[in-house]
């Protein structure tokens, strides 16, 4: 289920279920609208609106860290791709193909191409940086400072690697959706008492309306921010802008 179709369907139901019971109420017999009924739901209400807050919390700091994590492996993998690039450089004339494929890598890299549709890996990415490890494997060092520096290089790319797979095994949300789906019925619950025995006005339906609509909202980024690299709420590729224009000197 998408961030866009999650928050419809929290304002959907936020809105029937205020507007529902407002309009319920009067159908009501008078012995199920008296004040004793009302401060009971009211009584229930307060004890949801507290879960409700201290789960909203949790999502937020799970998909904010979350978040800040992933935004700092993107900086260091920027890193060691330049790390990687000076390594071919010093070896010489010998890597400059190896180079040339790690600049396309970085390249398409550098367009936040990291995953495909559904959270795969990008399988061209992927191509490019297996090019890039089969090239490297490739070269024949003449001497001992070329051996040195070939093996530091193998090494870097291995590191490059792990990073890059780490980063996609994090394009997937971690915020359970049946824990989306619990919160959403808390907040129906709220809402309906809310709109349970509320004045009939355009100012009530109103401010219904928006309150569902501002949720709705509030949910879909703090899902957005827990899938990084989909969404208004992505990693920055500066970083890997940055490398690109540095492997490129």
């Amino acid at each position: 289920m998408s961030e866009v179709r999650i928050a419809i369907f929290v304002f959907l139901c936020l809105a029937g279920a205020s507007l529902g019971a407002l309009l319920f109420y009067e159908r009501l017999p008078p012995a199920k609208r008296q004040d004793d009924t009302h401060n009971v739901l009211r009584l229930i209400a307060n004890i949801f609106v507290v879960m409700t807050s201290l789960v909203l919390g949790l999502m937020i700091t799970s998909a904010k860290g979350k978040f800040d994590a992933v935004n700092r492996d993107a900086h260091s993998y920027a890193t060691q791709l330049i790390l990687l690039d000076r390594m071919l450089s010093l070896y010489g004339p010998q890597a400059s193909e190896t180079r040339k494929r790690l600049l396309a890598y970085a390249e398409r890299a550098a367009d936040g191409r990291w995953v495909a549709k559904e959270g795969e890996s990008d399988r061209t990415s992927e191509r490019l940086l297996e090019e890039i490890g089969i090239s490297l494997r490739a070269l024949t060092p003449d001497d001992a400072p070329q051996l040195s520096i070939w093996n530091d290089a193998r090494e870097q790319y291995r590191k490059v690697l792990e990073l890059r797979w780490s980063l996609v095994e994090q394009a997937e949300s971690s915020i359970p959706r049946p824990l989306v789906l619990m919160l959403v019925a808390w907040l129906v619950l709220v809402f309906a008492t809310f709109g349970f025995r509320a004045p009939r006005n355009a100012v009530v339906v109103t401010g219904f309306i928006a309150a569902a609509a501002l949720i709705g909202g509030a949910i879909y980024l703090i899902v957005d921010m827990d899938s990084p690299f989909q969404g208004p709420i992505q990693i920055s590729s500066a970083p890997l802008q940055r490398a690109l224009a540095e492997m490129r000197r």
